[in-house]
């Protein structure tokens, strides 16, 4: 269970690297929309996992977006330490969470199965003769 420090230090990184990501790299590579989904800073302040959801139109610009923002780790570093207030700044490791990837696919096939099954009971309603009234 992370403590009030490390869960300020996480907020304060995830402002830092989603304001570099969107105002500060020009990189071409960095195409699409992307998010940071969740920090966890480690006990010792001095590494934390970034994990990015980054929405391209397709797998290889994703994959660049990735790179692009994987090479840019020391400057959004550097906007990091601009920030905080500690003596170390944490060593940031960029991760691809593909979690919020599957809640969507997962979300997508019950969206599925709810409409498939509504046109199973549309197609049963209007199958059933009408019944008549005594």
């Amino acid at each position: 269970m992370p403590t009030r420090r490390q869960e300020k230090v996480a907020r304060v990184i995830r402002e830092v690297v989603s304001d570099a990501i969107a105002n500060h790299l020009s990189d071409p590579r960095i195409t699409g929309f992307v998010s940071i989904t969740r920090v966890e800073v480690l006990a010792d302040m001095r590494s934390a996992d970034v994990y990015l959801s980054i929405f391209a139109l397709n797998e290889a610009d994703k994959d660049k977006t990735f790179i692009a923002i994987t090479h840019a780790r020391t400057r959004i570093q550097s906007f990091l330490a601009q920030a905080l207030e500690s003596k170390f700044c944490p060593v940031l490791r960029f991760h691809v969470d593909e979690q919020f990837r599957k809640t969507l696919d997962v979300m997508k096939l019950i969206d599925e199965v709810s409409g498939e099954r509504r046109r199973n009971e549309e197609a049963q309603e209007s199958q059933e003769p009408p019944q008549e009234e005594p």
